[in-house]
C-alpha cells in the first residue's frame, strides 16, 4: 500500500487506543507530538493505558492533567523535568536500565501493542528515516502490533540503521512541527576549569564519545588543538558537529566504522538536524550496538566522557538520583565508561563540580560536597566503584583504577573542595572506610 493509502487522521490513531494497551514513543526529538498532544482527549474512554518514553522533551497534557490519572500509567527509562513535574499524580515510574539493553528488558516483560514516534518524508524509492533516534526505536517497531509513524519534513533523513519501508508502517499521520531543541549553553567557569583537565588527556587519534550539558560542552571547545578524532557515542551533540566542520573529527584512524560518526542519537539546535540531514558520514545505529561494550572497545584510543551527582569516597557514582528521588537514570554511562575500558589505549572519565548548593531549610542554601564519604540513602548506584577510572573536578584527576580503598579515599579527597577534605578524612576513619594507623 502506498504512503498515501496509509494516512490517517490524529482522531483516527486515538481509536486504536484500547483498554490495557501499552503504549511506546521515541526518544527524545523522536517522540510523535501530534498523537501524545492528543492522548488526553481518551481520559475516562478507556483505563490502564501504559505508555513508556525516554526523555520526553513536551509536556504533554495526559501527563500533567489529574483526569488521566485513571487512564494512563507513565513510564520513563529516562527521568528529565517533564517526568519529575508530573511525578506527584502518583502515575508516573521509572524503569532502571542500561541503554544497550532497555528495548530488550523492556520487551520482555511488556509487549508494545503501538509504537508511536516520528520519521521522515518517503524517498522516492519508498523509505522513511527514523531521523534522531534508533536508540530502542527500530527494535520496538519490529515488535509491535501497530506501528504509527509522524511524517515530519523537519525530521532529517539520516542513515544507518534507521531505514524503513513504507509497506512496514501501519499508519502515517501527517504534520509539520519544530523538533524539539536543546541550546548550545554557555560553559561556566568551573565547566572550563573540568573540561581543561580532561582535554589534557585526550589525544590525537582518539575515538570520544560526550554526553550533554556544560562538562561535556567544555570539553569539546577544548579540543580544536587536536587532529583526526572519531566519534563513537550515544548521543551526537552540537558541539560534535563543530569539531566535525572544524577538521577536527574525520573519523580517519577508527577501527570500527572508519570514516563514519557513529550515534544511537541526535539532539540539540536546528542546525544540528540540518548538518546530519542527508550526511553520509554520520550514522544511527541501534542502541544494541553503539552501547555495546565490547562495539565500544573494538575501536582503539576509545575515551568516555560522563557527569554524575555524587561520588562516594570508595569510588561509587549515583549519577541519577538524589537519595532515593529518581532525577534522571542510568542511559549508557556504564556501557561506554565499561566499553571504553576494554579499549586498547582506552580511558574512562567521570566528572561532577566539587560542591552544590543545596536548599536545607525553607530557601536557604548551603554549600555541600559532592564528593562524600557516603551516597545519600536510597541513592541509585550507576557505575559501580569497580568500573570507575577518572573521577574529576575543578580542583584535579583522581585515577581510581586498580587502586585500593585507602588509596581512593586520599585521591578523591585531594580533588574535593578544600574546605572539605578535613571533614571527609575524618568520616572515612569513624564509619571504617579505613582505618588510622598507628604508627
Amino acid at each position: 500500500m502506498s504512503f498515501n493509502k496509509k494516512i490517517i487522521g490524529v482522531d483516527e490513531v486515538l481509536g486504536l487506543v484500547k483498554s490495557g494497551m501499552h503504549i511506546v514513543s521515541g526518544l527524545g526529538a523522536a517522540e510523535g507530538a501530534l498523537f501524545l498532544g492528543s492522548l488526553h482527549k481518551l481520559a475516562g474512554k478507556v483505563t490502564d493505558v501504559s505508555v513508556t518514553t525516554c526523555l520526553p522533551m513536551r509536556q504533554f497534557e495526559y501527563m500533567t492533567d489529574e483526569k488521566c490519572v485513571g487512564t494512563f500509567n507513565q513510564d520513563g527509562w529516562f527521568f528529565n523535568s517533564t517526568l519529575r513535574k508530573s511525578f506527584s499524580l502518583g502515575n508516573v515510574s521509572h524503569v532502571p536500565q542500561q541503554l544497550s539493553t532497555a528495548a530488550f528488558k523492556r520487551m520482555w516483560h511488556k509487549k508494545p501493542n503501538i509504537y508511536i514516534g516520528n520519521c521522515s518524508l518517503p524517498d522516492k524509492h519508498g523509505f522513511v528515516s527514523l531521523g534522531v533516534s534508533d536508540t530502542y526505536e527500530k527494535y520496538v517497531i519490529e515488535n509491535s502490533d501497530i506501528v504509527i509513524l509522524e511524517a515530519n519534513p523537519a525530521v532529517p533523513r539520516t542513515f544507518g540503521d534507521v531505514s524503513l519501508a513504507v509497506h512496514d508502517v501501519n499508519y502515517f499521520i501527517t504534520g509539520e512541527y519544530d523538533l524539539p531543541e536543546i541550546p548550545d549553553g554557555e560553559c561556566n567557569e568551573k565547566d572550563i576549569a573540568i573540561g581543561n583537565k580532561i582535554a589534557e588527556y585526550i589525544e590525537d587519534g582518539d575515538c570520544i564519545q560526550l554526553g550533554i550539558g556544560g562538562i561535556p560542552n567544555a570539553v569539546g571547545k577544548a579540543l580544536y588543538s587536536k587532529k583526526h578524532l572519531g566519534v563513537h557515542t550515544e548521543l551526537f551533540t552540537t558541539e560534535m558537529m563543530n569539531l566535525t566542520r572544524a577538521g577536527v573529527i574525520d573519523n580517519s584512524l577508527k577501527n570500527v566504522n572508519k570514516g563514519k560518526s557513529v550515534t544511537t542519537m541526535i539532539l540539540g539546535t536546528r542546525e544540528l538536524y540540518d548538518f546530519v540531514d542527508d550526511n553520509v558520514g554520520i550514522e544511527v545505529r541501534d542502541g544494541r550496538y553503539t552501547n555495546d561494550s565490547y562495539v565500544i572497545g573494538s575501536n582503539d584510543n576509545m575515551v568516555s566522557i560522563n557527569t554524575t551527582l555524587e561520588v562516594d569516597l570508595t569510588g561509587q557514582c549515583c549519577s541519577e538520583s538524589l537519595g532515593s528521588k529518581q532525577f534522571s537514570g542510568s542511559g549508557g554511562q556504564a556501557d561506554t565508561a565499561i566499553g571504553a575500558q576494554k579499549s586498547k589505549n582506552g580511558r574512562s572519565f567521570i566528572a561532577l563540580y566539587s560542591t552544590a548548593n543545596v536548599k536545607t531549610d525553607g530557601e536557604k542554601r548551603e554549600e555541600v560536597s559532592k564528593i562524600v564519604a557516603q551516597l545519600k540513602p536510597g541513592a541509585a548506584v550507576t557505575l559501580s566503584r569497580n568500573d570507575v577510572q577518572y573521577v574529576v573536578t575543578e580542583y584535579g584527576v583522581a585515577d581510581l583504577r586498580g587502586c585500593n580503598i585507602r588509596e581512593r579515599v586520599d585521591r578523591l579527597v585531594n580533588i574535593a573542595h578544600p574546605k572539605f577534605r578535613e571533614e571527609l578524612l575524618r568520616q572515612a576513619y569513624e564509619l571504617g572506610i579505613v582505618a588510622r594507623k598507628t604508627r
